[in-house]
C-alpha cells in the first residue's frame, strides 16, 4: 500500500526560519536547526528547507545550515533556493541533504534538470513550482513569487518530469499562508498529468485539509509551515487522525 508523507517546510531568510502569507508579511519563527530537530523527534517524514531570498538576491545558499541539520536529523531533507549549477547540487548533497529542489533556475535553464538527474539520479532532483491563478490559467512564478513567467504550470511540470525531475512540489501562491485548504483542483489536475510523486504546498489550516489533499487531490505528500511552526497542529495528532480516516502514513512513531 502506498504511504503518504507529512513534510514541514522551513523558509529561511538571514539564517532564521520565517513565515508569511502569500509570500508577504514575513514573521520570524526560529532557529532552523533547532526546528529541524524538533520535527525529526515529532515524527515528520521529511523536511524541506528553502532559502527564500537566495535567487532574488543572486547569492549562494546557506551551506552551514545544511551541514548542521544533517548532524541533528535522521529523516530525509531537501534544500532549495539559489541553485544555479551542478556544482551547487554537489555542494548541497555533500553537505548532507538528500535532495535538491530547483525552481527559478530550472525555468531559466531547464537543461540543469537533465544534467542533475543524469549525474545524481532523478530521486535527488525535486522540481518546485510556484503557481498562481491568472485569469483562467495557472502560471509559473519565479524569484520567490515575484515574477510571472507566463509559463503554463501543467506544460512546465510535464517538461520538467521528461527532463528527469523525480518529484514535484506544487505551491499555490493563491492559498499560501491563508489556512483555508490546499488548492485541490490544481493538485488533482497535476497528479493526473505526471507520473512522479506530487507534494502539495500552500494552504493547510486544519487536519481535514491534509485529509482532503490526500484523499481527493491524490497528493503523495503534504507540506506545511505555520500550522506546525506555531503548534496549531502537532504531527503525532495529525498522523493519528489521518490513519483513523484511512490514510496510510509512512511513519507512525
Amino acid at each position: 500500500m502506498i504511504t503518504k508523507r507529512i513534510i514541514p517546510c522551513l523558509d529561511v531568510r538571514n539564517g532564521r526560519v520565517v513565515k508569511g502569507t502569500k509570500f508577504k508579511d514575513i514573521k520570524d519563527v526560529g532557529d532552523p536547526v533547532e526546528l529541524a530537530k524538533y520535527y525529526n523527534d515529532q515524527g515528520a517524514d521529511e523536511l524541506v528547507f528553502y532559502d527564500i531570498t537566495a535567487s532574488y538576491e543572486d547569492r549562494d545558499i546557506f551551506l552551514d545550515v545544511v551541514k548542521d541539520t544533517a548532524k541533528e536529523v535522521f529523516i530525509p531533507f531537501s534544500v532549495g533556493g539559489g541553485i544555479k549549477s551542478i556544482e551547487d547540487f554537489t555542494k548541497i548533497l555533500r553537505a548532507g541533504a538528500d535532495k535538491v529542489s530547483i525552481n527559478s533556475q530550472a525555468v531559466k535553464n531547464p537543461d540543469l534538470i537533465k544534467k542533475a538527474a543524469s549525474k545524481f539520479g532523478s530521486q535527488c532532483v525535486v522540481l518546485s513550482i510556484d503557481a498562481k491563478k491568472v485569469k483562467d490559467s495557472y502560471n509559473v512564478f519565479i524569484n520567490g513569487g515575484r515574477k510571472d513567467t507566463g509559463l503554463d504550470v501543467f506544460k512546465w511540470a510535464k517538461k520538467g518530469v521528461n527532463l528527469g525531475a523525480g518529484e514535484i512540489v506544487i505551491n499555490s501562491i493563491n492559498t499560501d499562508g491563508v489556512k483555508k485548504g490546499y488548492d485541490s483542483d490544481l493538485i488533482n489536475k497535476l497528479s493526473n498529468i505526471v507520473n512522479v510523486p506530487i507534494i502539495a504546498s500552500g494552504g493547510a489550516g486544519e487536519a481535514k485539509d491534509f485529509l482532503d489533499v490526500f484523499k481527493n487531490a491524490k497528493a503523495d505528500a503534504a507540506l506545511a509551515a505555520s500550522v506546525f511552526h506555531f503548534k496549531e497542529i502537532k504531527i503525532p495528532d495529525l498522523k493519528k487522525y489521518l490513519n483513523d480516516n484511512g490514510i496510510n502514513m509512512r511513519r507512525n512513531d
